[in-house]
């Protein structure tokens, strides 16, 4: 099972092209199905990327060594064995520091959980180490550059067909039979019969794990109980939009309880006292009581519904329903007693909400904030939450923007019994609307309120009770803004678990690293290719949060941020190809100073038009003349497996330096970025000197 056969020239190109495919698609299936099987993940998924990265590079510097190729089924196999294992372990690393929904009730900080999470990131390295190897023996039997193109077409190949995979059908057995068969097509006949055996083993642990009702939207993975808490409940009865005392359902998103589907009504309750079953009902009528009377509601974060109809009944003629997970909604649809999704009233927006509340100018007598409380990453690039650019100074004050005279602006929350998040939530509404916000609180939940005009709050509604001030603290409150968006992350810093995990991954790396290629054997270009690695990776996730603000952190956004960085590089590498491509360093300094100073505010601030104009051509052209450097230097490499080893064991050095935005932000990680690309230059001053040394001189 470890040799396989070499391939013949006429399917090197293919061949390269389709393991370039295997692997981008590979990654964002695993990035899409491990945290729905394991969702503590969901809160490092970019780990997921990072450490796929690390295997690919390793396994490009494994090239010319015995072929591992023919073992790539036996570690998914691992892999899916060992995820499935910590599931039911039930892995928790927790803390006090950051709030995760699904953790808060694990307690402190565990080591345990910690060394299980590393051991799972090391497993999916192992996944992508035969990819690796075999892209670079491929690597190695075509000119550099023409070898390059392959790859990237067949990166940006898988990129888009997981795009319309995951948008049309998505199904973790299908996503994991389909690089099993490409493996297959491409190994040797005795291979072939032992991925079949493998493949099968893979997908029946897959498919055990995984309920046949489940949503799989672009986000979460949806499953439903019953009101009796029974799950996989059977078709919703066909009266339920009109029924007296309708049934409930509770959803939950990768295994943890997440929101309600039913109706508010009381008239649908009469026989049990005009009482609806959901519990904290009241919630959803406190921005209402308030500010009786809205004519026209924003509910941002409307998923099963029951803002919405809270706005309905008590008398909106029109509500605006955003919520960026088309799961959610189509749940709501098939399974909610409310159905406002069918209202004439109700126009549905599946958007990300920042990205709406930037869009236009539209007022609204109400403006509501619901849970959003996201359990999962923006992307697989980056550590800010689904929701991070929505709770910051500027969302909320882009939320701000969009009330009438005399409206009001709700936000409510599940604060999850943390007294630092319920203040910093009330201070930042107050500093982002510039007013005092009147407070109700009933346990775990809290709504903040202000309005542009007399408000009329009651002392309480229902089980709500109105506060005169939140307890005051001596911790100092740090607000999120959009250059440090961590609404979860109690102060500047990164978590404990966080710095285990990283920190044994960094060392394993390392030792790795190390083993297969020391330091005596590096030179120039390999550390110039490396240092390049690091600075791109950096700019990509730079990129998509940029776009995240722009036009929103949906998953259709992130995916044409990643197409288009791909397109830009497969441009770059075309004029290298062509000879004309000379490295063009004060082109990529004066492109990364530009992108870096000018504040995000200002872009904001233009019309849509120039907004995109900005975000298609400057945005990326720090991409492009990084490109254009690497490429020049691929061109005449010796060693092309090595030099691109080299780079993606560089990306996975900045995928663990991205986790310092959550201490300095995006801005101060900027600086890393500099430090890279400057680095990179050192390298390749000195690869020139060494070029240009006398004959019988010592090289690096």
């Amino acid at each position: 099972m470890a040799s396989d056969e070499t391939p013949p020239p006429r399917t090197v190109a293919p061949g390269l092209l389709a393991c370039s495919f295997l692997a981008l698609f590979l990654e964002l299936m695993l990035i899409r199905w491990v945290p729905a099987a394991l969702p503590t993940v969901a809160y490092y998924a970019n780990l997921l990327l990072v450490t796929s990265f690390f295997g690919l590079g390793l396994g490009a510097l494994l090239a010319g060594r015995r072929s591992l190729f023919g073992w790539f089924p036996a570690a998914l196999l691992g892999d899916v064995a060992l995820i499935l294992l910590a599931q039911r372990a039930g892995i928790a690393p927790g803390g006090t520091d950051e709030v995760r929904f699904q953790a808060s009730a694990h307690g402190g900080f565990a080591v345990t959980g910690s060394l299980a999470l590393a051991l799972v990131f090391a497993a999916n390295a192992v996944v992508f180490v035969p990819i690796g190897q075999r892209i670079g023996e491929l690597f190695g039997r075509l000119p550099p550059l023409r070898g390059y193109a392959f790859d990237l077409g067949g990166s940006l190949a898988g990129t888009v067909a997981f795009a319309a995979f995951s948008q049309g059908f998505f199904s973790p057995i299908v996503g994991a039979a389909i690089p099993l068969l490409l493996q297959a097509a491409l190994a040797s006949w005795r291979q072939r019969v032992v991925t079949a055996v493998l493949g099968l083993a893979t997908l029946g642990l897959m498919g055990a794990a995984t309920s046949s009702s489940a949503v799989w939207s672009p986000y979460y993975y949806i499953t439903i109980r019953d009101q009796d808490g029974r799950p996989d409940p059977a078709e919703p009865p066909p009266d339920l939009r009109t029924r007296q005392r309708p049934p409930a359902y509770s959803v939950a998103v990768n295994h943890t309880f997440y929101q309600f589907h039913g109706s508010l009504d009381p008239s649908r309750y009469v026989a049990a006292g005009g009482a609806p079953v959901l519990p904290h009902a009241d919630l959803y009528a406190v921005p209402h009581a308030v500010r009786p009377g809205a004519r026209t509601t924003l509910v941002l974060g409307s998923g099963g519904g029951l803002d919405v109809e809270a706005a309905l009944l008590r008398g909106s003629a029109q509500v605006d329903a955003v919520d960026i997970d088309p799961g959610l909604i189509a749940i709501a649809r098939q399974w909610s007693a409310n159905g406002v999704y069918y209202d004439r009233r109700v126009r549905v927006h599946v958007d990300d909400a920042r990205a709406f509340l930037e869009r236009d100018d539209r007022l609204y007598d109400c403006v509501t904030f619901g849970y959003l409380d996201s359990q999962a990453l923006s992307s697989s690039m980056s550590n800010v939450r689904l929701d991070g650019y929505v709770y910051t100074v500027e969302g909320i004050r882009a939320g701000w923007r969009r009330v009438a005279p005399g409206g009001v602006l709700s936000v409510a929350f599940y604060v999850a019994g943390q007294h630092w998040l319920a203040e910093r939530l009330v201070h930042l509404v107050r500093v982002a609307t510039g007013q005092e916000p009147v407070l109700y609180s009933q346990g775990v939940h809290l709504a903040a309120l202000v309005g542009r005009g007399p408000l009329q709050p009651p002392e309480a509604v229902g089980a709500f009770r109105r506060l005169d001030r939140l307890t005051p603290t001596d911790e100092e409150v740090t607000l999120p803004t959009d250059d440090w968006p961590f609404l979860y992350l109690r102060r500047p810093g990164i978590p404990r678990d966080y710095l285990v995990v990283l920190g044994l991954l960094a060392a394993a790396s390392l030792g790795v690293v190390l083993w297969v290629r020391p330091p005596g054997q590096v030179d120039a270009a390999e550390a110039q290719s490396f240092f390049l690695g690091a600075g791109f990776l950096l700019l990509e996730t730079k990129s998509i949060g940029d776009c995240a603000i722009y036009f929103g952190g949906t998953w259709l956004v992130t995916t044409a941020v990643v197409a288009g960085v791909l397109a830009m590089v497969l441009a770059a590498n075309a004029l290298a190809a062509t000879g004309h491509g000379r490295p063009r360093w004060l082109a990529l300094l004066a492109a990364l100073v530009v992108v870096a100073v000018v504040p995000r505010t200002e872009v904001l601030a233009l019309p849509p038009a120039a907004r995109l104009a900005w975000t298609a051509l400057v945005v990326p052209l720090p991409i492009f003349f990084a490109g254009l450097i690497f490429s020049d230097l691929f061109r005449t490499a010796a060693r092309p497996a090595t030099l691109f080893g080299a780079n993606l064991v560089g990306a996975t050095l900045a995928g663990l330096c991205e986790y310092g935005s959550m201490a300095v932000g995006s801005r101060g990680l900027s600086v890393v970025v500099f430090g890279f690309y400057g680095l990179a230059w050192a390298c390749s001053r000195r690869r020139l000197r060494t070029s240009r040394a006398p004959t019988g001189s010592l090289t690096a």
